[in-house]
């Protein structure tokens, strides 16, 4: 059976950028616009509206987020629905396929935070900040493990909750959840200081209320792979 020259899907044709029939190749056509993987990761935590993006984005222009929602939205990857009243106000939400993108976002955080270029004093969104637990949890020494976690910041609370070696997450729960552990801080930035560059809570600045013996464990289930070898001078 002849296999069609191109794949047409809503205006979408495979091929249109590298004439290459390998599916990554077709990822990155899907995928590869700029502030595309990142819309979709502010999303895998639940439905958003616009200007919430907006906000947690703030170098991502209106007219370029309409664009990509839509582009986003004819592929299959997100949806667009109005919330029932009171609130009736229309949010964007993935898709099951669309979720399935947290795996290549895992994947893809993991490999690039081996490279000694990466820089991790810049600015991280909430849903990034969880979305890096779930990514760096060594899954084997959690097994065992249970706690519930808040963190808070002065325009954001998140929560954790871990069980039979599995990390749960939330974006502003309500009701807010009884928790074994608190953490608080000005940003969520400062938080990275305790998870994996192993220093004291004092340190980061961050408040820890609850058992310190129970932080530290919790704190340890959490690491950042080795870094790849070191650069060669000409590409820095």
């Amino acid at each position: 059976m002849k296999l069609p020259d191109k794949t047409v899907t809503d205006g979408v044709i495979h091929g249109r950028w590298y004439e290459d029939a390998c599916a990554a190749a077709f990822a990155m056509e899907l995928l590869g616009e700029r502030w595309s993987l990142l819309i979709v990761r502010e999303l895998m935590l639940g439905p958003r509206r616009f200007s919430e993006m907006r906000g947690e984005l703030p170098g991502l222009s209106a007219k370029v987020l309409t664009e990509r929602l839509v582009r986003l939205e004819n592929i299959g990857v997100l949806v667009r629905r109005r919330l029932p009243p009171p609130i009736s106000a229309q949010v964007f939400e993935l898709t099951d396929w669309g979720r399935e993108l947290e795996e290549v976002i895992q994947a893809l955080g993991r490999w690039a935070v081996r490279s000694p270029l990466h820089d991790a004093t810049l600015p991280m969104t909430p849903t990034s900040f969880l979305l890096s637990l779930r990514t760096m949890l060594i899954a084997d020494r959690g097994d065992d493990f249970e706690a519930r976690v808040l963190f808070r910041t002065p325009d954001n609370l998140l929560f954790a909750s871990l069980a039979g070696g599995e990390l749960n997450v939330a974006r502003e729960p309500h009701p807010v959840p009884q928790a074994d552990l608190e953490y608080t801080a000005d940003s969520v930035v400062q938080f990275l200081g305790v998870f994996y560059g192993k220093r004291s809570a004092d340190e980061c600045g961050v408040t820890v209320t609850g058992d310190p013996a129970l932080a530290a464990l919790f704190a340890d289930l959490f690491s950042l792979p080795p870094k790849c070898p070191v650069l060669p001078a000409w590409a820095v």
